[in-house]
Protein backbone atom coordinates (compact mmCIF):
# COMPACT_ATOMS: atom_id res chain seq x y z
CA UNK A 1 0.00 0.00 0.00
CA UNK A 2 1.37 3.43 -0.88
CA UNK A 3 1.14 6.48 1.30
CA UNK A 4 -0.54 9.63 -0.04
CA UNK A 5 1.04 13.05 0.24
CA UNK A 6 -1.49 14.18 2.85
CA UNK A 7 -0.86 11.15 5.10
CA UNK A 8 2.89 11.80 5.41
CA UNK A 9 2.64 15.31 7.01
CA UNK A 10 -0.09 14.13 9.38
CA UNK A 11 2.05 11.17 10.49
CA UNK A 12 5.09 13.42 10.87
CA UNK A 13 3.13 15.81 13.10
CA UNK A 14 1.92 12.92 15.26
CA UNK A 15 5.46 11.62 15.76
CA UNK A 16 7.22 14.98 16.14
CA UNK A 17 9.70 15.16 19.03
CA UNK A 18 8.67 16.91 22.22
CA UNK A 19 10.78 19.16 24.45
CA UNK A 20 11.37 18.77 28.19
CA UNK A 21 12.82 21.69 30.17
CA UNK A 22 16.01 20.59 31.95
CA UNK A 23 17.87 23.63 33.32
CA UNK A 24 18.95 27.23 32.73
CA UNK A 25 22.50 28.47 32.24
CA UNK A 26 23.32 32.13 32.94
CA UNK A 27 26.78 32.77 31.47
CA UNK A 28 28.33 36.04 32.61
CA UNK A 29 30.42 37.71 29.91
CA UNK A 30 32.96 40.48 29.44
CA UNK A 31 32.82 42.89 26.48
CA UNK A 32 33.63 41.40 23.10
CA UNK A 33 37.12 41.45 21.63
CA UNK A 34 37.32 42.00 17.84
CA UNK A 35 39.30 39.22 16.13
CA UNK A 36 38.75 39.66 12.41
CA UNK A 37 36.81 41.87 10.01
CA UNK A 38 36.27 41.31 6.30
CA UNK A 39 33.85 43.53 4.44
CA UNK A 40 30.58 43.53 6.37
CA UNK A 41 31.39 40.37 8.37
CA UNK A 42 33.12 40.45 11.73
CA UNK A 43 34.37 37.81 14.19
CA UNK A 44 34.40 38.68 17.89
CA UNK A 45 35.49 36.73 20.96
CA UNK A 46 33.28 37.10 24.03
CA UNK A 47 34.98 35.89 27.24
CA UNK A 48 32.78 33.85 29.61
CA UNK A 49 33.74 34.84 33.16
CA UNK A 50 31.37 32.79 35.35
CA UNK A 51 27.68 32.41 36.01
CA UNK A 52 25.12 30.01 37.39
CA UNK A 53 23.11 26.91 36.50
CA UNK A 54 19.62 26.27 37.91
CA UNK A 55 17.02 23.56 37.41
CA UNK A 56 17.63 19.83 37.15
CA UNK A 57 21.32 20.70 37.43
CA UNK A 58 22.48 23.21 40.04
CA UNK A 59 25.93 24.73 39.91
CA UNK A 60 28.15 27.37 38.42
CA UNK A 61 29.60 28.30 35.06
CA UNK A 62 33.33 27.69 35.27
CA UNK A 63 35.27 30.86 34.35
CA UNK A 64 37.52 30.77 31.30
CA UNK A 65 35.31 29.76 28.39
CA UNK A 66 34.36 31.87 25.45
CA UNK A 67 31.97 32.54 22.61
CA UNK A 68 33.13 33.17 19.06
CA UNK A 69 30.45 35.32 17.43
CA UNK A 70 30.40 35.88 13.66
CA UNK A 71 28.37 38.89 12.54
CA UNK A 72 27.20 37.93 9.05
CA UNK A 73 26.69 40.21 6.06
CA UNK A 74 22.91 39.62 6.28
CA UNK A 75 22.76 40.99 9.85
CA UNK A 76 22.44 37.59 11.50
CA UNK A 77 24.93 36.05 13.92
CA UNK A 78 26.53 32.60 14.22
CA UNK A 79 27.84 31.65 17.65
CA UNK A 80 30.20 28.90 18.75
CA UNK A 81 30.70 28.75 22.50
CA UNK A 82 32.96 26.46 24.51
CA UNK A 83 32.72 26.51 28.29
CA UNK A 84 32.16 24.28 31.32
CA UNK A 85 29.94 24.01 34.34
CA UNK A 86 30.67 22.58 37.77
CA UNK A 87 27.67 21.18 39.63
CA UNK A 88 26.96 21.76 43.31
CA UNK A 89 28.22 18.16 43.82
CA UNK A 90 31.54 19.06 42.15
CA UNK A 91 30.89 17.26 38.85
CA UNK A 92 32.40 18.85 35.75
CA UNK A 93 30.56 19.17 32.41
CA UNK A 94 32.18 20.38 29.18
CA UNK A 95 29.82 22.20 26.77
CA UNK A 96 30.14 23.00 23.08
CA UNK A 97 27.19 25.14 22.04
CA UNK A 98 26.54 26.42 18.51
CA UNK A 99 23.67 28.65 17.55
CA UNK A 100 22.05 31.21 15.31
CA UNK A 101 20.73 34.66 16.19
CA UNK A 102 18.58 36.66 13.82
CA UNK A 103 16.00 39.37 13.76
CA UNK A 104 12.38 38.38 13.31
CA UNK A 105 10.17 39.98 10.65
CA UNK A 106 11.93 43.25 9.97
CA UNK A 107 13.29 43.96 13.45
CA UNK A 108 16.65 45.74 13.59
CA UNK A 109 19.29 46.23 16.26
CA UNK A 110 22.13 44.37 17.93
CA UNK A 111 22.39 40.87 19.38
CA UNK A 112 20.51 41.88 22.53
CA UNK A 113 17.45 42.66 20.36
CA UNK A 114 17.32 39.32 18.52
CA UNK A 115 13.97 37.59 18.39
CA UNK A 116 15.39 34.22 17.29
CA UNK A 117 18.32 32.82 19.27
CA UNK A 118 18.46 29.02 19.31
CA UNK A 119 21.40 26.78 20.10
CA UNK A 120 22.37 23.10 20.03
CA UNK A 121 24.49 22.32 23.09
CA UNK A 122 26.52 19.10 23.30
CA UNK A 123 27.58 17.91 26.75
CA UNK A 124 30.54 15.76 27.80
CA UNK A 125 31.19 14.52 31.33
CA UNK A 126 32.76 11.63 33.21
CA UNK A 127 30.21 11.96 36.06
CA UNK A 128 28.06 8.80 36.25
CA UNK A 129 25.01 10.73 37.51
CA UNK A 130 25.13 13.08 34.51
CA UNK A 131 25.52 10.56 31.69
CA UNK A 132 21.96 11.36 30.61
CA UNK A 133 23.42 14.62 29.22
CA UNK A 134 25.59 12.64 26.81
CA UNK A 135 22.77 10.37 25.62
CA UNK A 136 20.23 12.90 24.36
CA UNK A 137 19.90 15.79 21.95
CA UNK A 138 19.31 19.21 23.48
CA UNK A 139 18.24 22.63 22.22
CA UNK A 140 18.65 25.96 23.91
CA UNK A 141 16.47 29.06 23.76
CA UNK A 142 18.80 31.95 24.52
CA UNK A 143 18.63 35.65 25.20
CA UNK A 144 21.44 38.15 25.62
CA UNK A 145 22.01 41.07 27.95
CA UNK A 146 25.03 43.34 28.16
CA UNK A 147 26.75 41.27 30.88
CA UNK A 148 25.25 37.78 30.45
CA UNK A 149 23.67 35.27 28.10
CA UNK A 150 20.83 33.16 29.50
CA UNK A 151 20.04 29.80 27.88
CA UNK A 152 17.05 27.65 28.78
CA UNK A 153 18.08 24.05 27.96
CA UNK A 154 15.49 21.55 26.70
CA UNK A 155 15.96 17.84 26.13
CA UNK A 156 14.50 16.62 22.81
CA UNK A 157 12.26 13.61 23.50
CA UNK A 158 11.45 10.97 20.91
CA UNK A 159 7.74 10.60 20.24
Amino acid sequence: MTETRTEAPARAAETAPALRYAFTIVAEVDPHIPLNERGTERLDFIPITGGSVHGEIEGEVFPGGGDWCMTRADGGFEVQARYAIRTAAGEFVDIVNTGVLRHVDGETGGPEDMGYFLTTPVFRTAAPALQWLTRSVFVGKARTQLTATTIDIYEVLAA
